[in-house]
């Protein structure tokens, strides 16, 4: 027998999976149960708010267009980011259940930062569309249509599930023959496969690779086309017509702003100096849920589209019942 032979014997013979992982979260901090409790409160409010965008956007027949499918693709994901998320992490803490399957652990993975892609890149196609509106408003129509949009939004769905697939199928090839307690809140990319005890360096690169897919080449294409629409905006001569078209990306920019600094911020601190697990815990945990609740209170309040929708649908019957149904949801909640 070669010795090529002998090693592959030797590896297949201390290739470890493990049942299951256990996920530590805060380490001595008193009464972090109230915490918990905060973030259930958030995912309330994240559910009515996204769910109530949701139903306005799809009952008012005036914003099926362009800007608000993108609208209506942010909520959802929202929606199904936080959903994916929230509940998993109050079921661990709060009833103390950290051990959690090895396969579940991949499909937790799997869906939060799916999500967390496809939010990043519908921002993406927000920009694209206030870009085409204030640089091209003559052929705005023509060039942003709804079939058009939807496209984008359906490649940026599968391109997001194609490299997530990637990025947790390798996971499956490491070995994890030391401890399996892993770091952080939620079965996150980076601290389960630091686990591992084989050769991480593919995992190390898909990740790196995740990060400016997810982050750097969406906040670099956001960035370029603002710098466009600037120059666009410079060449009004009207001081008034300058304010109203840039108060059409005001809403865009907040939530821009608020889905990627701490993002960036998170990831940063984590590259470049020690950071205590407690203090990335609370970062992280506030930075994927706290952008999927400000975001439909921004669009809301924001947006006068959606302020008149709101009005008209106030006098529907229909919708009054709808309301008054989310009211005592959240009434039987809160107690």
């Amino acid at each position: 027998m070669g010795l090529e032979e002998k090693t592959a014997i030797k590896l297949n013979s201390t290739f470890v999976r493990p049942a299951m992982f256990y996920v530590n979260g805060f380490s001595n901090i008193p009464h972090a149960k109230y915490y918990y409790v905060f973030m259930c409160f958030i995912y309330i409010m994240t559910v009515l708010g996204n769910s109530f965008l949701i139903t306005l956007i799809y009952l008012v027949k005036t914003l099926h267009t362009p800007k608000y499918i993108i609208v209506f693709n942010l909520a959802l994901t929202d929606l199904c980011g936080s959903t994916a998320l929230i509940p998993k992490v109050l079921d661990t803490f709060l009833f103390d259940r950290r051990y959690i399957v090895y396969e579940a652990c991949l499909s937790y993975m799997f869906f939060v930062w799916f999500f967390a892609f496809v939010q990043s890149w519908t921002l993406v196609t927000m920009a694209y569309d206030r870009f085409i509106s204030i640089c091209f408003p003559l052929r705005y129509h023509n060039i942003v249509t709804n079939p058009v949009v939807a496209a984008s939004l359906l490649f940026v769905w599968v391109f997001s599930l194609s490299f997530l697939a990637l990025l947790v199928g390798l996971i499956d090839r490491l070995s994890f023959c030391g401890s399996l307690v892993i770091q952080s809140f939620f079965c996150d990319h980076g601290p389960v496969y630091y686990l591992a005890c084989n050769d991480t360096s593919l995992n190390t690169i898909i990740g790196i690779l995740g990060f400016i897919i997810i982050i750097c080449i969406p906040l670099v294409v956001i960035a370029l086309t603002y710098v466009c629409i600037a120059i666009a905006l410079s060449r009004i001569a009207s001081g008034v017509e300058r304010l109203k078209a840039l108060k059409t990306c005001t809403s865009h920019l907040i939530l821009v702003a608020i889905f990627f600094l701490p993002l960036i911020g998170t990831n940063l601190v984590v590259m470049t100096i020690y950071i205590h697990p407690n203090a990335r815990i609370i970062n992280s945990t506030l930075t994927h849920t706290i952008p999927a609740l400000l975001n439909p209170i921004i669009y809301s309040l924001k947006t006068e589209e959606v302020l008149n929708s709101i009005r008209k649908l106030s006098k529907n019957n229909r919708f009054k019942n709808l309301a008054f149904y989310q009211k005592m949801l959240l009434l039987c909640l809160l107690r």
